[in-house]
């Protein structure tokens, strides 16, 4: 059986995923396809622009058998943790290929993932602080490995090379090469395959979305133009400034990555800034990635502590979002050998404790704004 997996964020879920579902589904045939997809929160420390319902449901019926949502504390981190948290998941499942889209699928990623996850470790504690961290590591896998990671999906690609090889490469990685505009391309009409990020800023500048059928499944197009509000970090800036300027230094130092003073930083520079644009330049610096002062703002808007990250890992569930008649049948499988627990049903007991509780806890502010429980009353979308 040639299980294939592919690991997502579907923010929103476009022709450019439905082409890589079909690419999938040449090398399963007639095995299934589990997707492993972010919920309500996305890797780059953002909220989702609509929620993992209507992803999964987009994703499914584009030719996925099997959505899962990946928790909260593997899907809001660094791409290294990401990968390796979403590649073990994978596994678990019985996946046996990982399919993946990058700007250039020549490339040999089992052999490049190899040569950076055998640089020793001590080549990795970066102590220039006028540089980021995810910079020197670029410079040094240019200067170790000879090859020099930019482009965004080749990140993420290498990323799940390293963590399959650490893990005891337990996928076949099989890289696609990415159709029409590239991952944080501008929108452009003319062409059939959009980047999300460009999708989401024609939704979140209030742009003509007459043509939005065009650039993703018609469903979900419409969708998303019915819907009322976009989720983004305007609307949950003044949330932030409340949450850090009440918070006592003790309580920040608590929260999830928070480090180096940061605490200080932030508390200081909040309440002036007129907004969260303004406010990541005020305490940018060369040292953190914007995305990982994102990440962050989210963990501490969130009270995502440290505690909670680790009671996540210690418990590790996956909430079944969707499957079809394929899917279901594999399910059955699944459950009698599967190594970690699939939820199909949120109750009060399993939402109290571990990767489940800290999903249903960070959903309550997003179904703030999307006026509807994400997690209590659903049931496994069938398609």
């Amino acid at each position: 059986m040639a299980v294939v997996g592919i690991i997502a964020e579907y923010n929103p879920f476009h022709s450019g995923h439905e082409f890589l579902l079909n690419q999938a589904r040449l090398i399963a045939k007639d095995d299934p396809i589990i997707v492993l997809m972010s919920g309500n929160y996305v890797q780059r420390g953002e909220m989702a622009i609509t929620d993992k319902w209507l992803r999964a449901k987009a994703a499914l019926s584009s030719g996925a058998d099997l959505v899962l949502q990946l928790p909260f504390s593997t899907a809001v981190q660094a791409a290294d943790m990401f990968a390796l948290g979403a590649v073990d998941k994978l596994d678990r499942l019985g996946a046996k290929e990982l399919v993946f889209g990058v700007e250039d699928a020549n490339l040999d990623f089992d052999y490049i993932g190899q040569k950076i996850a055998e640089i020793p470790q001590n080549h990795l504690d970066f102590k220039d602080y006028s540089q980021t961290y995810s910079t020197q590591y670029n410079q040094m896998v240019a200067r170790e490995v000879g090859y020099e990671v930019s482009q965004p999906n080749a990140i993420l690609g290498l990323a799940y090379a390293v963590a399959n090889y650490y893990l005891g490469s337990p996928l076949d990685l099989k890289p696609v090469n990415r159709v029409g505009a590239g991952h944080d391309s501008i929108l452009d009409r003319n062409d059939a395959v959009q980047s999300a990020s460009a999708i989401r800023n024609l939704l979140l500048h209030g742009e003509d979305t007459s043509e939005l059928d065009l650039f993703m499944p018609k469903a979900e197009a419409e969708a998303l133009i019915k819907q009322d509000r976009y989720p983004n970090w305007n609307l949950l800036f003044p949330l932030l400034k409340y949450r850090l300027e009440s918070a006592d230094i003790a309580d920040l130092q608590r929260i999830y990555q928070m480090s180096e003073g940061l605490e200080y930083k932030m508390k200081a520079e909040i309440h002036q800034a007129e907004d969260f644009t303004e406010f990541l330049r005020h305490i940018k610096s060369k040292r953190y990635t914007y995305a990982r002062l994102r990440r962050l703002c989210l963990f501490t808007l969130l009270n995502v502590t440290d505690e909670a990250i680790r009671a996540s890992f210690d418990d590790e569930s996956l909430l079944l979002l969707g499957y079809s008649k394929i899917g279901r049948k594999y399910l059955k499988k699944l459950r009698k050998q599967s190594q970690i627990p699939i939820i199909s049903k949120v109750d009060r007991k399993n939402a109290s404790t571990g990767s489940l509780a800290l999903d249903v806890k960070t959903d309550r502010l997003f179904e703030q704004f999307m006026k509807h429980d994400q997690n209590f009353g659903h049931r496994p979308i069938e398609v």
